[in-house]
């Protein structure tokens, strides 16, 4: 059990260069991971599942309690990161497959990386938790009418086929993941250790199934989806604090709300775009995979240095 608890920890520390080890072998091995493709959908659903053993009913006492951080940080999301993507897509002239997946990987809810960000930041961990699950319980309906939105300017956009997609691999698989933990409580304790495993692998077989299948693109669109991705992200980050700020939040809630908007479900991104679109408009998910796991922990090492101290569980700064 501790070997497991070991692994986990090292993979989830590292998951920034194990991911651009991983996506590196891809590109220039694709036919050893193309055939993951067809079970891109099936992987999230695990790692869905996998985030509903962990949720508990604590998470949205908050939302009771004090509404509005996370209300407020939900709706920064849905409304700040679709319309930086639609933004950036149109200043850069992205190709209609690829502006279409910016928008979609901006529409998706937070990933659950966020929080572990979030708390090692010194943030509020309880208002990105929240936020975690409020926006994904939310993402059937705000994800895809965002994209239909946005992105149908491009691409033909199915709201109903992708609601349906977004129940099939976020909402049944957590709903199960809440079942097992309510009826198995040990069982799921016991493997909670694995977890993080799980999760991670999966992550990587997704980036490394987008990859393989895009080499092309890759050559060809490179430089600007990794240009349109760094961007996005950096808005997400930047304008989420700055909008917190805005508004009187302290600055533990400032920082959660910040990673909370700029880091997206992208494994969702992938998932929705390989079935919906094409595999090109995959890339700006599979490419956010890898940044957000390097501008967070960047982002985290910045605030950590910046001269805060930890007063009563608050991060306050000491001008």
């Amino acid at each position: 059990m501790k070997g497991l608890q070991l692994a986990g920890s090292l993979m989830s520390r590292y998951f920034a260069i194990i991911v651009i080890f991983v996506s590196v072998i891809a590109f220039f091995t694709p036919d050893a991971f193309v055939w993951i493709a067809p079970y891109i959908t099936i992987l999230l659903g695990v790692i869905m599942f996998g985030m509903g053993t962990t949720m508990r009913p604590e998470d949205f006492k908050i939302v009771l309690q004090k509404p509005f951080p996370v209300l407020f940080g939900v709706v920064a999301q849905f409304v700040i990161m679709p319309l930086a993507a639609l933004g950036i897509a149109y200043a850069m002239q992205l190709p209609p497959e690829l502006a279409a997946g910016l928008v979609l990987v901006g529409a998706c809810p937070g990933g659950t990386a966020s929080n572990v960000m979030v708390y090692l930041s010194r943030g509020d961990v309880p208002v990105s938790v929240a936020m975690t699950s409020v926006s994904t319980m939310l993402a059937p309906v705000l994800t895809p009418l965002a994209v239909f939105l946005l992105a149908d300017q491009w691409l033909p956009v199915g709201f109903a086929d992708m609601f349906m997609s977004i129940v099939q691999v976020i909402i049944i698989p957590i709903a199960l993941g809440l079942l097992v933990s309510k009826l198995l409580p040990e069982a799921v304790d016991k493997a909670q250790s694995a977890l993080p495993i799980v999760s991670v692998t999966a992550i990587l077989l997704i980036v490394a199934a987008v990859i393989s299948g895009n080499t092309e693109n890759l050559v060809t669109s490179g430089i600007a989806v990794f240009t349109a991705v760094i961007l996005h992200n950096s808005f997400g980050l930047l304008l989420g604090y700055f909008t917190a700020k805005s508004v009187g939040l302290d600055e533990t809630k400032r920082r959660a709300i910040s990673i909370e908007v700029g880091m997206q479900n992208s494994g969702l991104g992938a998932a929705l775009a390989t079935a919906h679109f094409t595999p090109m408009a995959a890339l700006p998910s599979a490419i956010f995979s890898v940044w957000h796991n390097i501008s967070g922990p960047a982002l985290v090492s910045f605030w950590n240095k910046g001269g805060s101290e930890e007063i009563n569980g608050n991060v306050k700064d000491k001008s």
